[in-house]
Order: structure tokens, then sequence, then C-alpha cells
């Protein structure tokens, strides 16, 4: 049986993995590819997201984009998605998420949610349908 890595780090590194050889999809920064000179993924060896010296940090730095908006990110050890607002409902109503908050200020996004890093749920098919969401968003 196929079990998901133990760290956030290395089952959002699984993801990016998975998903980088999509049409569009990039990682990092608008514009940017997500591959540092060595052509690395920003992903060290123990799997800690980043971008190392020569890339960028702060808020997206490490998320997944598609037509250069945001469709999959990895924030404080928790997968954040975007999907549409019914289906957020839904995943928040199962117990399996709650509406991300980036401010802080109790302004909730409809359309994102946070899978908890104790989730025993797949993150790849929600990162794929959050990718097929925001691409058809174009």
């Amino acid at each position: 049986m196929n079990h998901p890595p133990l760290t956030p780090d290395e089952r959002y590194a699984a993801l990016v993995d998975a998903l980088l050889g999509s049409t569009d999809v990039t990682l990092g920064a608008a514009g940017k590819t997500g591959f540092g000179a060595a052509g690395k993924t920003g992903f060290g060896a123990a799997g800690k997201t980043g971008f190392g010296a020569a890339g960028k940090t702060g808020f997206g730095a490490a998320a997944l984009r598609v037509h250069g908006k945001i469709f999959a990110m990895l924030v404080t050890d928790t997968l954040v998605v975007k999907l549409p607002r019914q289906q957020v409902d839904a995943l928040i109503a199962a117990g399996e998420g709650e509406r991300f908050a980036p401010r802080h200020d109790g302004r909730l996004m409809k359309e994102w949610v946070v899978v908890s890093p104790t989730s025993e749920g797949d993150w790849l098919p929600l990162a794929r349908e959050a990718l097929a969401f925001v691409a058809a968003q174009r």
C-alpha cells in the first residue's frame, strides 16, 4: 500500500512534482517557473519549501499557479486550495477543512479551503480539482 509522505512539506513536494508537468502550471511568484539555477523545484533534500538565497520568499513564493493564478499552496503546514464555493462548503461540513483567512482579521475566503496537515485524505485529487477550477476561469 502506498502511504503519503509523513510531513506536510513532503506531501506538498510530492504534489508539486506530480503537477508541475501539467500545461501552464508553474511554481512560485507570478511569471516565474519556480526552478532555481540548478533546475530544482524549490524543495530541499529534507522537503522544505522555499527557494533559498536565489529565490523569492513570502506569500505565494511556493504556490502552484496556472495561467499566473494561484490554485494551491502550503501555508503553515496546511494545504490551501481554491475550489468552487459549494465544494468548499461540503468539505467544511464533512469536517475535512476550514475556510482560509489569509489576513487573520476574520475575513474568510469563500472559494479557498484549508486542509489540515493531519488529514488522511490524499492532497493530490484536491489539488487537481483546484487546478481544473482555476484553469477554467481564464
